[in-house]
């Protein structure tokens, strides 16, 4: 890897690989100097029209119609794999058997058997590759995680969680890679991952889950004409589909250090676009996190004086988390930012991580912590199907 610059690409030109983009562009603009040019080298994807666009859009330099350019490309040091879930463990050990570093979209991938050739893979190399997390550095998550942490919020007992959308509620929607696979692999896999995730980076790690229910409510789509991108609508053949993955999920969750949880996700709550939402109670304090307001969080504990005590809502600011320092043009309190900043973070300790550079940023998941993932959400799947009974993780 030359030390005069880092060349990136990004595998898949969909929506969040749009969003990889666009962080790879920005990333040398948080968190101080010391980091080489990024090289915008490459956008790649089956829809070559598609890739060009991106590529034009966020200043790469070449469009591909295949990853395997990208993979027989010397010059091209790291990449993002942003595609379907099922093409991720080819790709990423192409990448890795070809010495690139690689940051997975999670999960890892559709099988539990192919995450853990990817996690042994990976292993034996001394590249990193990590799995995409982007909710982890939120500066309100950090805060709260920090003061749980620190004992400021003192035994936490109850968590409430929810990761539900609306993208998939209207039934003229065309089918696609989300709709297929077996349970588990739906609305659990793509929302809950993130919920899972975030839970066990505030609480700690869930040791079981029970109570779960699967359930799928449009159970058939039709086969789009042509390309479709994202979530995006499309016209329809007359030809259906079976869609044959969850559409919501429900479970109760127990961490390690006995606080209980219950968690929610769904793809089909109509008017919820990205409702996100953290709630952690204690026998002396309360916290909230709501990603419609994503530049505060609340905060309920014990005040000296009982009759000033309740919810109290804490702005973002500078020294809120480190997070948020030098992590925005405009570094004032209550100043906002989108979902699009948070792969640009996380993005940046990719970076940092490939360069050991010091990073003022929580490391990535590496491709073990989206193992887990997966391997809870394969407890709530067995939970699921044994009536609710209790599994261990």
């Amino acid at each position: 890897m030359s030390k005069e610059q880092l060349s990136v690409a990004v595998i898949g030109a969909g929506m969040a690989g749009r969003s990889h983009a666009n962080g790879y562009r920005e990333a040398n603009t948080i968190h101080g100097a010391g980091l080489p040019p990024i090289r915008l080298a490459a956008i790649a994807d089956v829809n070559v029209k598609l890739a060009k666009e991106v590529a034009d859009r966020y200043g790469f330099e070449d469009a591909a119609g295949s990853w395997e350019e990208a993979a027989n490309d010397p010059s091209i040091d790291a990449v993002s794999i942003v595609v379907g879930n099922s093409l991720h463990r080819e790709i990423a050990e192409a990448m890795l058997a070809a010495g690139k570093h690689v940051l997975c979209e999670k999960p890892p991938s559709n099988s539990i058997e192919d995450a853990e050739a990817m996690v042994k893979i990976a292993s034996q190399s001394n590249l990193v590759a990590s799995t995409a997390y982007s909710f982890r550095r939120n500066p309100a998550i950090e805060a709260i995680r920090d003061l749980i942490a620190d004992g400021s919020l003192v035994n936490p007992v109850l968590v409430d969680a929810r990761y539900l959308a609306d993208y998939a509620t209207d039934p003229k929607g065309p089918m696609g890679w989300r709709f297929r696979g077996e349970m588990g692999t739906g609305a659990l896999s793509d929302l809950g991952a993130h919920i899972i995730d975030l839970a066990e980076y505030v609480c700690g790690p869930i040791v079981s889950v029970s109570g779960a229910q699967l359930t799928t409510t449009i159970t058939e789509r039709h086969l789009p004409i042509g390309n479709v991108i994202g979530h995006d609508m499309a016209e329809l053949s007359e030809e259906t589909e079976p869609v044959t993955n969850d559409d919501t999920a429900i479970f109760t969750a127990t961490f390690d250090n006995g606080a209980v949880a219950t968690i929610r996700t769904s793809r089909v709550a109509f008017g919820l676009p990205n409702d996100l939402v953290l709630t952690v109670t204690g026998t002396e304090c309360r916290a909230e996190f709501d990603w419609k307001r994503p530049a505060e969080f609340v905060v309920s504990d014990m005040q000296p004086d009982a009759r000033t005590r309740g919810d109290r809502v804490v702005y973002v600011a500078p020294n809120t988390s480190r997070v948020f320092d030098d992590a925005v043009p405009m570094p004032g309190g209550n100043i906002s930012f989108g979902y699009g900043d948070l792969f640009t973070y996380e993005i940046r300790v990719f970076i940092d991580e490939i360069l050991e550079h010091p990073s003022a940023l929580p490391r990535n998941a590496d491709l073990t912590d989206g193992l887990h993932t997966m391997k809870i959400v394969e407890a709530i799947k067995k939970s699921h199907e044994q009536g609710g009974a209790t599994v261990k993780v």
